[in-house]
C-alpha cells in the first residue's frame, strides 16, 4: 500500500477540510485519454487507492496504461479504545489523501473506450466520493 517514506512531521493537525473550492490542481487530464473525476470532497485512504487499482489491472488485463494522480501524505492516528481523555495523541494508523471536487483521480490509456470507461467506473466504486468517468 501507499505511504510517504519519510515525512517532516509525523503527526499533522486534522485540517478543516475545503468545502467550497474546488481543485485547483490535478484537474486535466495529463497522460491518458480517459480519466476518473471527484466530484466532492473527501479523504480517500492508501486502502481505497490500491483496491481501485487492484480492479482496474484485473478489468483490462494485458494492455492499456494506469496512472494514479493522487498519493495519500496526510497521517491519520487513533488513540486505542478505553483510553481516557487526554494522555496525549495516537498513534499514526493511516494515511489518506485528501480530494477536493473536480480532482482527477486515475487516468488510463491504450485500450478501447468502452473497456477503459467500465474499468474507471468500476474503480469508482471503490473511492469514499463520488466519481465521474471522463474524456479528454
Amino acid at each position: 500500500m501507499l505511504f510517504p517514506k519519510k515525512v517532516k512531521h509525523r503527526k499533522w493537525h486534522k485540517s478543516a477540510g475545503t468545502s467550497g473550492s474546488l481543485a485547483s490542481r490535478l484537474n486535466k487530464i495529463s497522460f491518458g485519454s480517459f480519466a476518473l473525476k471527484a466530484m466532492s470532497n473527501a479523504w480517500i485512504t492508501a486502502r481505497q487507492i490500491e483496491a481501485a487499482r487492484r480492479v482496474m489491472v484485473r478489468y483490462i488485463r494485458k494492455g492499456g496504461k494506469i496512472w494514479v494522480r493522487i498519493f495519500p501524505d496526510k497521517p491519520v492516528t487513533i488513540k486505542g479504545s478505553e483510553t481516557p481523555m487526554g494522555k496525549g495523541k495516537g498513534a499514526v494508523d493511516h494515511y489518506v489523501c485528501n480530494i477536493t471536487p473536480g480532482t482527477i483521480l486515475i487516468e488510463i490509456d491504450g485500450i478501447p473506450e468502452a473497456q477503459a470507461k467500465e474499468a474507471l467506473k468500476m474503480a469508482g466504486y471503490k473511492f469514499a466520493v463520488k466519481t465521474k468517468v471522463i474524456k479528454k
